[in-house]
């Protein structure tokens, strides 16, 4: 640890990367030919370093909180913890799903609940470290009010990039599945907010580079560059689980709030401006609020089995597995129709010609649906004859498009109208 401005040196540095002090044993005696540190330097890393971060850590207890009450719901198993949580209970917990936010079950908080919510525990692991590295930085330097209202803007801007980005038809290529998803599946995680607080470092470092100490300049701004690409190059080597959209849109929320707001320069006062306090309470308030409305629908989506159920209840679960599984199956039509492979077609096809329907239009959509998969899944899988070439190998025949399309204006339709029956939800006005 650096003697000067209490910084952690790493074994071996003979100087200090943040002041740039000797960290020789005996300075007193040894330093005769070295420079003298930079006084103003080591003032400026010891107002900075002094701060406290007690938010960083609320947020680092908030989502391990959030992960053992699901590790809980999940029946405290290994496999839970280390192969991912069930889907009915990321699904219960928050993640996004966009099928779920929008009409008709428009659960609009989805668009916070993802970023205190994580798959399983390397998940969690990964992203509590880097909030742990890059959070005290951020909150020291802006405060605790600012920083609470970076974490959940810029969590909610990569959720919502996220939820903009589900378009198998542009997932076709590597560059586009690196941003594009081919398919509505639970998406959570802080990485959209860990990635908006690097976006806050490095337009914080390009912006004040000619206040800082060389320190900071080293480890923020154009420093941070190299992190961002390794980043991005482990988001598109694992393009097929990780949400680079949701990364993306964290980023720059987080360099555009940056480029517009002030950081505390040391000496400064330490009072907040009152419209910051606001916004951090109302930031604040919104997370509870999603939380509890999340904790409104648990029922709907987990089975009690130590609970009476009543009818309503098993109508309302039994619709909703029913929409899961049909979800299911429209995303895995839309990958035949538009990547022209499926390799979990089949297991779609059981599932969907197993779910229990809950009347009997339903019933009649599910069994078109399934005729709609085999043929699909027959035509990706034929050989193509030599006349058709490879790039149009294995295309789905158009009338078998276009039917499905027309399916899927019928069940919408359909979902429409069912939601009242078996979830007590009013019908969407437009």
């Amino acid at each position: 640890m650096c003697r000067s401005c209490g910084s952690i040196v790493g074994a071996g540095e003979a100087t200090c990367a943040v002041c740039g002090a000797s960290t020789k044993a005996l300075p007193s005696a040894s330093l005769a030919g070295d420079a003298p540190p930079d006084r103003d330097a080591i003032r400026f890393a010891r107002a900075i370093l002094a701060r406290p971060y007690k938010f960083t850590i609320i947020l680092l207890v908030a989502n391990l909180f959030v992960f053992l009450i699901m590790w809980e719901t999940s029946g405290l198993t290994g496999d839970s913890l280390w192969q991912g949580f069930p889907e009915p209970v990321l699904r219960a917990y928050g993640a996004k799903l966009n099928y779920l936010i929008n009409s008709p079950y428009r659960e609009w908080w989805r668009f916070v609940t993802p970023m205190f919510v994580h798959v399983n525990l390397i998940h969690l692991l990964v992203n509590m470290y880097s909030l742990w590295i890059v959070g005290p930085y951020v909150e020291k330097l802006y405060g605790s009010a600012k920083f609470v209202v970076f974490w959940v803007l810029t969590g909610i801007a990569g959720v919502v990039a996220s939820y903009l980005t589900v378009h198998p038809s542009l997932a076709t290529s590597s560059l586009g599945r690196f941003i594009f998803k081919d398919a509505d599946v639970p998406s959570a995680g802080a990485s959209g907010a860990l990635f908006g607080l690097v976006g806050v470092l490095f337009i914080f470092g390009i912006k004040y580079r000619h206040e800082l100490p060389e320190g900071f300049k080293r480890a923020f701004g154009t420093g941070l560059l190299p992190v961002i690409l390794i980043n991005f190059v482990i988001g598109f080597l694992g393009r097929g689980f990780i949400d680079n959209s949701a990364h993306i849109g964290g980023l720059v929320s987080g360099a555009a709030l940056a480029s517009v707001v002030h950081y505390r320069r040391p000496g400064e006062h330490p009072g907040v401006a009152a419209t910051w306090r606001l916004l951090q309470v109302l930031a604040l308030g919104l997370v509870g609020l999603s939380f509890f409305k999340a904790s409104q629908r648990l029922n709907l989506y987990l089975p009690h089995p130590s609970q009476t159920i009543t009818v309503v209840d098993e109508k309302m679960r039994s619709f909703v597995n029913y929409v899961s599984v049909m979800n299911q199956g429209q995303e895995t039509a839309s990958k035949l129709i538009y990547d022209r492979d499926a390799p979990n077609a089949n297991a779609t096809a059981n599932a969907v010609g197993a779910v229990e329907p809950p009347d009997a239009k339903a019933a009649e959509l599910r069994d078109k649906l399934l005729a709609m998969l085999v043929l699909m899944s027959t035509q990706a899988s034929a050989k193509p004859s030599p006349d058709t070439g490879p790039r149009n190998a294995n295309k789905i025949d158009q009338k078998l498009v276009d039917e499905f399309l027309s399916w899927r204006k019928d069940y919408d339709a359909w979902l429409k109208t069912a939601v009242q029956t078996y979830t007590g939800n009013s019908p969407p006005t437009h």
